[in-house]
């Protein structure tokens, strides 16, 4: 595995000075959302552009261009970091599974990666889009599958969401303000096969729950793609998911008492402690996670992976559960197993 950041460095204090500044005149106050951005438990986030872009305005095809531009940047040296601690060439890659939802590419991230690195040209592609936050897990129980699918075949995992590109200044919605609080960029890549020797991937699962496609997702506007978040996350969080998580180990003949540790997308700092009392843990205890937020931000489908990567950098050991919540509203399932 690899994980792979852009150049900007962008301190909370600096992004709350900011939105101080373009939502001062709002009519509810600006001061009334500041606390999002203090106890949003970030210090920092990574982003492909300045602070001061996201003061300007910027058409939806200007924006897109930046995605491609920074996305490929991203992707190619993850993938190239992953190879390389995998011993491997691109020329070893049978296919390939791209996760992305904060752009729009066609062609798409992968087949323009081929420009840019030699992987053969009979690799399969399997480029994803929409998934949002669940696209780290998903996006690995899909590449898991073509794996198990064909064990001669290795599997590189391409995840990148540039979720800073989405701010609209001239949003005043909430869920812009709180995206505006969370959101950072950043990329991964995995090489995943039954060839190899390393942590053990599956089962896997996923549930969509009904008449949920309102708690989170994109409108599109003619200047981007317009954040949609219910304020509900945390409440859905801690009454509707323990029944799905059972359900999901009681199909594999485990319980939850069964798992060692917990690898989860935070999506923030209220869904961490959400998390943390539906799993019945200790507040604090995901600290990997809560760490990743701290220094990342939300990252989207990127960050559950960055957790993977530091847990693995840790010693892995035992079975660990792998959560992600996204559009859908859909909760993704992995067990990872140290080997």
């Amino acid at each position: 595995m690899a994980t792979a950041v852009p150049q900007y460095d962008i301190l909370q204090a600096d992004a709350a000075a900011l939105a101080r500044e373009l939502f001062a005149d709002i009519d509810y106050g600006f001061e009334r959302f500041a606390p999002v951005f203090e106890n949003a438990a970030i210090e920092r986030r990574h982003s492909c552009v300045p602070i001061a872009w996201y003061g300007q305005e910027h058409a939806f095809s200007a924006r897109n261009d930046l995605y491609i531009e920074n996305a490929l940047a991203l992707l190619e040296q993850a993938a190239r970091e992953a190879l390389d601690e995998a011993d491997l060439e691109a020329e070893d890659i049978d296919a390939i599974v791209t996760v992305s939802s904060t752009g729009i590419a066609t062609p798409a991230l992968d087949a323009r990666l081929m420009q840019r690195m030699p992987f053969r040209a009979d690799v399969q592609r399997t480029p994803m889009f929409g998934l949002g936050c669940a696209g780290g897990v998903l996006g690995l129980a899909r590449a898991a599958a073509a794996a198990k699918a064909d064990p001669d075949a290795r599997v590189l995992l391409l995840v990148v969401e540039l979720c800073g590109l989405t701010f609209r200044r001239n949003d005043i919605s909430k869920s812009n303000l709180v995206a505006a609080a969370l959101f950072g960029d950043g990329a991964a890549a995995a090489v995943i096969s039954c060839r190899e020797d390393g942590a053990r991937l599956g089962p896997w699962g996923e549930h969509t729950w009904p008449d949920s496609l309102d708690v989170m997702g994109w409108d599109v506007a003619d200047d981007g793609l317009k954040v949609l978040f219910s304020r509900d996350i945390p409440s859905l969080v801690r009454s509707d998911l323990r029944a799905v998580v059972d359900a999901f180990l009681r199909r594999h003949n485990l319980r939850l008492d069964q798992i060692d540790g917990y690898i989860t997308h935070p999506g923030g700092a209220k869904v961490l402690d959400a998390l943390e009392e539906a799993f019945d843990l200790a507040p604090g205890e995901l600290a990997t996670a809560r760490e990743a937020l701290r220094e990342h931000g939300n990252m989207s489908a990127a960050t559950v992976l960055f957790i993977l990567r530091a847990a693995l950098d840790e010693g892995l050991e035992g079975r660990h559960l792998m959560t992600t919540l996204g559009p859908g509203f859909t909760a993704g399932f992995m067990l990872v197993e140290a080997q």
